[in-house]
């Protein structure tokens, strides 16, 4: 059971008032949020300029406000990974529709900002820049057998065109009409979009649930037809699991969350790679995988944030999945779990979403690497309204 009726968009948000409790505690958590906002207004912005000014030198490629954008986001995800709260009503919510006319509003800083962040944040940043380029393969003595692979992935990166600029002129204008139709645009398997989720793939807008789901829906479609023998390009045997699986096992467990059934007509352990969109605290997307063919439970996140709650959950439902179709506990012997450094990075606060769906369709087609990054976001926005509006995967990059 990989989809499901859609709810109401404001029914697949957890239940705050059961979860987030007004406490004393909690208000005096949030009151001391929005006195350290006023500091960092005034003690901040000079160090944030400092900081822009100095990542430019060592590769930062994004303007100041995209920069600004970038703290504010660090600063809220950090609060929410070390408080476990609810989100803030002042975080944008993934998952709320949001009007797509004009550009996403700018400000200085947020109230999640205060001088000790901002601090660690430009260490943090500054730090990620001046890290040495990635060593040549040099294969060790146990991975030899392995050393013809990787090879042949080098010198395929080599070759391997970089993402143009701007779309064909043709293409480009097929974007511009659909961004004028309304109503639904686009179906495939039993997934849709209308126009106000496909304005969520212009500039400085956060993905929804639809958009994802429906290029999950695509890499899917993509990988079936693959199979057929007349088919030009062979596409990893690879299964998607929608945004509400994630939600499901996190919150309800594999048994009371029901997720048996959702592969009553699959085996999972028959695939190559299980394909995993998650949604963290209802603020930034990352993806995941259960990669088979490498024996490898896999998390590729935008922001580079800690992910060890993802690595135990799929591993927990793994195996719960094994037992519950097998019949006996699933045998981890010499999986890893694969968290890699060199995963792309986003540079704002807004394009996690766009990263998680480039990170799940190059996983689908077996790729090591990621051959996109930050500079490319205005590029594959476009390409993903063409994609989707046309229901199929662009050729060429």
């Amino acid at each position: 059971m990989t989809s499901r009726k859609r709810q109401a968009s404001d029914s697949l948000l957890p239940v705050r008032s059961a979860k987030y409790q007004r406490t004393e505690e909690n208000q005096g958590i949030w009151h001391r949020w929005r006195q350290l906002g006023t500091d960092a207004f005034t003690l901040g912005y000079e160090t944030v300029r400092l900081g822009y000014l100095s990542l430019m030198k060592l590769g930062y490629t994004s303007d100041f406000d995209s920069f600004k954008s970038l703290i504010n986001y660090q600063a809220r995800l950090e609060i929410l990974e070390r408080h476990a709260l609810s989100p803030s009503p002042s975080l944008t919510d993934l998952r709320v529709k949001q009007s797509s006319s004009g550009r996403s509003r700018r400000y200085s800083f947020s109230d999640d900002v205060d001088p000790d962040f901002l601090e660690r944040a430009l260490r943090k940043a500054k730090k990620s820049f001046e890290l040495p380029p990635p060593k040549p393969f040099s294969p060790s003595h146990d991975r030899l057998r392995l050393s013809a692979r990787h090879r042949d992935e080098a010198i395929e990166k080599r070759l391997r065109p970089k993402l143009p600029k701007v779309l064909p002129p043709d293409a480009d204008t097929q974007v511009h009409a659909l961004l004028c139709k309304k109503g639904v645009i686009s179906k495939v398997a039993r997934e849709s979009v209308n126009d106000r989720d496909l304005s969520r793939l212009l500039p400085g807008q956060w993905l929804n649930d639809e958009i994802i789901n429906f290029y999950g829906a695509m890499i899917l479609t993509r990988s079936e037809s693959s199979r057929d023998p007349t088919a030009k390009r062979r596409m990893l045997d690879v299964h998607y699991f929608s945004t509400f699986f994630w939600p499901k096992l996190k919150n309800e467990g594999y048994e009371q969350g029901r997720l048996a059934k959702w592969t009553k007509k699959i085996d999972i352990f028959s695939k190559d790679v299980i394909l995993i969109p998650i949604n963290h605290n209802n603020s930034h997307w990352t993806g995941a995988a259960i990669n088979f063919r490498r024996k490898r439970i896999e998390s590729y996140d935008s922001m580079n944030l800690d992910r060890h709650q993802v690595f135990k959950a799929l591993r927990s439902y793994l195996d719960s999945e094994h037992r519950n179709k097998r019949k006996k506990p699933f045998d981890f012997t010499g999986w890893q779990n694969h968290n890699p450094e060199d995963t792309p990075q986003q540079e704002n606060g807004y394009d996690c979403g766009v990263f998680t769906c480039q990170f799940l369709e190059s996983l689908s087609k077996g790729e090591e690497g990621f051959y996109f990054s930050q500079r490319d976001m205005t590029y594959l926005r476009r390409r993903m309204i063409w994609e989707i509006g046309h229901a199929k995967f662009l050729d060429s990059p």
